[in-house]
């Protein structure tokens, strides 16, 4: 899992000799990666450092202010949902046997697969005052007006609330789920022995064991709602992210933007320290020997359909609806008009882009993790970390960072040029889309660094003192042994890369090239138009490959034994 491995690369290594030869290159490459992934960073504390044309005093009145308390709003409330939702869902898949749970126990994952701004998307059409939900409502009730009976505007805070933790909760069911699913039997019975009932044993016993698994996927739901900018604009939520995007692009006030993607980034340690707090005694909550796994209590007859409808709910309004929505959108636009050439265009540079990207952070994750490899210890670990910090950074400050260093060598690529060659070359590496290849590295190197990592952990050291001592170097030794069993890991990885590349909202929208549309940024421009049926075909797309990850996500919780029973 992307998550799970990305926390096992943030936790620090022993101090070993280096398994090969040499290979201090790599050492410096891994550095090299780490500043890349840094150089962000400090550009963004720079251009906010440079002041804007907007005083302070007002961005905090104006912009900032009513910003950050929709985010904390808006924070809290997923968090709630998301806690609550997937806890109780993991609950009921780990601890009772009912029928239908096999298909529940991976269909849950399903909602992953829809971006949260395709969701904010489909359920706006769905839930329009002349939408179908509300109109067969009105034709079951006896209304004919809209202005007799209409439900609450899903254009909301709640609104946003919801629709966030419907696609959100995976996050923390995945853990959970696994978490209860590795209790010990033993240590429930014990708790049955002194009296307690069922429910107390969930609140007393298996809640607190779980606490660490609900905090890991808590935060990374929360990052990714901080990410979200297309449902957030589209609910009329003022977010941090919609205040950077409007700060940018609208007011064309890049330090004003800066200064508010510092602020993002306080509000991404505030996650990441709250997190680490929660967890704080994992190793002792973890170190409880597990004898045999928990045994599901089995629900029949009445209670056991009802779990099963309970446990399908989210599925069907996560997933469900809004992929049959899109299918009914899709099929009756491609049977009036078929696939414009537009869409086209749109799905080849959807896809050049992807693939460009998952090449580059396959490479920088290969440097990281061989380098920590071949050179076990503190500096290594340090780089590691370094390299990893783009995870945790929402697209839009990302993109704002990643802008600054890159417009800079643009101009003096072009100065140089004009003074060598006699003519211009202009925002060569903005407009190759150089810019953004570069930003998806940033934000998602993290889980190539973390899955190839976890490859290498599987790989014994023996083989490469065997390596060494039939003259390979670090070089022929990956080339001849590592690669080919690294074959799974990079895989899994270039999976993951490909699809959240294709799924990136914020950071594409902001840096993709003049005249360059991807299948996201189409969604979001017929969305802003109201044209919700001509981006059913862009938005279908995206949901097919974001079901790729779900199907390996599955796969790998039945492999590591998560859903087995005894």
């Amino acid at each position: 899992m992307a998550a799970t491995d990305l926390m096992q690369s943030l936790l620090p290594r022993r101090k070993s000799r280096p398994s090969l030869g040499g290979g201090r290159h790599w050492v410096w490459g891994s550095g090299f990666v780490a500043a890349l992934v840094l150089a962000p960073v400090l550009a963004l504390i720079w251009q906010a450092l440079q002041g804007s044309d907007g005083l302070w005093a007002h961005l905090w009145a104006y912009v900032l202010r009513p910003a950050l308390g929709q985010t904390t709003v808006l924070l809290l409330g997923v968090g709630l949902i998301v806690i609550v939702l997937g806890t109780a869902l993991a609950w009921l898949v780990a601890a009772h046997d009912f029928p239908g749970r096999k298909v529940l126990d991976w269909a849950l994952l399903l909602p992953l697969a829809v971006p949260s701004y395709i969701i904010a998307f489909v359920y706006l059409e769905l839930l329009h005052p002349l939408g179908p939900v509300q109109e067969l409502l009105r034709a079951i009730l006896g209304y004919d007006n809209p202005r007799d009976f209409r439900l609450p505007d899903i254009r909301s805070m709640p609104g946003a609330i919801l629709l966030l933790g419907l696609v959100l909760y995976p996050y923390v069911y995945l853990p959970v789920r696994a978490m209860f699913a590795m209790q010990a039997a033993g240590l429930l019975e014990a708790g049955r022995m002194l009296g307690c009932t069922r429910t107390h044993l969930f609140a007393r016993l298996a809640l607190p064991l779980a606490r660490p698994a609900i905090a890991v996927g808590a935060s990374l739901a929360l990052m990714e709602a901080l990410n979200d900018i297309g449902a957030s604009e589209f609910l009329g939520v003022r977010t941090l992210t919609v205040s950077i995007y409007t700060t940018w692009v609208t007011r064309s006030d890049l330090p004003g933007a800066a200064q508010i993607a510092l602020v993002m980034l306080v509000v991404v340690a505030a996650l990441v320290a709250l997190e680490r707090f929660a967890r704080r005694k994992q190793r002792f909550a973890g170190g409880a020997q597990r004898i045999r796994p928990l045994v599901p209590e089995r629900l029949t007859g009445l209670r056991g359909w009802a779990a099963l409808l309970l446990g399908a709910l989210p599925v069907v309004l996560g997933f469900g609806a809004p992929l049959f929505w899109l299918l009914s959108e899709a099929v009756g636009r491609i049977g009036e008009a078929g696939i414009s050439p537009q869409l086209w265009a749109e799905m080849r540079a959807t896809l050049g882009l992807a693939a460009a990207a998952t090449a580059a952070v396959l490479a920088g994750g290969m440097v990281v993790a061989f380098a920590a490899r071949l050179w076990p210890g503190g500096t290594t670990a340090t780089l590691g970390r370094l390299a990893s910090l783009g995870y945790a950074m929402p697209g839009t400050v990302v993109a704002l960072g990643v802008l600054v260093p890159v417009a800079g060598l643009d101009r003096m690529i072009d100065q140089g040029a004009q003074m060598l060659l006699g003519f211009g070359t202009g925002l060569v590496l903005i407009g190759s889309g150089a810019a953004l290849v570069y930003a998806y590295v940033v934000r998602f190197l993290a889980m190539s660094v973390g899955g190839i990592d976890s490859g290498f952990a599987q790989i014994p050291r023996a083989l490469d003192h065997a390596a060494r001592s039939l003259g390979d170097g670090p070089g022929a030794s990956l080339r001849h042994v590592h690669l080919p069993l690294l074959r799974p890991a990079l895989v899994a990885a270039a999976l993951l890369v490909f699809v959240d590349t294709m799924k990136e909202l914020p950071a594409t929208l902001l840096l993709r090239p003049l005249g360059v549309e991807t299948l996201a940024t189409h969604l979001y421009s017929e969305a802003a138009r109201g044209t919700y049926e001509d981006g059913a075909i862009a938005a279908l797309a995206i949901v097919a490959a974001g079901i790729l990850p779900v199907i390996a996500l599955a796969r790998i919780g039945r492999r590591n034994g998560a859903g087995r029973r005894p």
